[in-house]
């Protein structure tokens, strides 16, 4: 079990860097870090189609299995 804890954590921080990353190009109410960097995250995600809050979605929710799967690994 050693080796699949070890894919799980770095698969864990792998997540974490990307949610905080896209997470911070949001464009907020006030234009978010994303203004900084001259609307990156609308052009690389698309605005029309809502693909960097579904991204930020399907990131949070792996986030989640993943800890669960840490969470069930550890305790066995």
């Amino acid at each position: 079990m050693g080796i699949i804890t070890t894919i799980l954590y770095v698969l864990f921080a792998i997540d974490a860097v990307l949610l905080i990353t896209i997470i911070l190009l949001q464009e907020g109410k006030g234009g978010g870090l994303g203004a900084a960097f001259g609307g990156a995250g609308g052009e690389l995600f698309g605005h029309g189609v809502g693909g960097i809050n579904k991204a930020t979605g399907i990131l949070a929710t792996l986030l989640f299995v993943i800890a669960v799967g840490i969470a069930v690994i550890e305790k066995s």
